[in-house]
């Protein structure tokens, strides 16, 4: 079974004053092995290195790099997700982070929900995703 995903839509008609194009969905019915990662913040996953300091695109691009390859470490894929949480630190970089955010879930409609955050654990981290994914039955 794939997942079902309920009221499929793209931000930019949600948000019609932004340049977004987000695949996301109203909510998602899945069955399978749950998947939850970690919070990912734009660290190297080898050396623990922050990337892309000050540039919220470049941590954005390392931060679903991360769950990209993280999925598939377990056995899992993008195409799995079913939900994800952005966290922010300035709501400047919103759209930024979006518009990166959007070119990994493509097709996908996951369920989304973005805060902005006084801090992450680390002060040049402008980006953190969780991400909850169901491999299919």
């Amino acid at each position: 079974m794939t997942h079902k995903r309920i009221r499929p839509f793209n931000t930019r008609d949600t948000y019609p004053t932004q340049k977004l194009d987000n695949d996301l969905a109203q909510a998602v019915v899945a069955r399978g092995t749950m998947v939850f990662l970690r919070g990912q913040c734009p660290q190297d996953l080898d050396t623990s290195e922050s990337v892309g300091i000050g540039d919220p695109v470049a941590q954005t691009h390392q931060v679903m790099r991360n769950i990209v390859q993280l999925l598939s470490e377990c056995g899992s894929a993008m195409a799995h997700v079913t939900k994800l949480v952005v966290y922010i630190t300035d709501v400047r970089h919103r759209e930024a982070v979006y518009r990166t955010m959007g070119e990994y879930i493509r097709g996908v409609h996951p369920v989304c929900t973005g805060l902005v955050i006084v801090a992450l654990a680390r002060p040049e981290w402008l980006v953190e995703i969780d991400a909850t994914a169901v491999i299919p039955e």
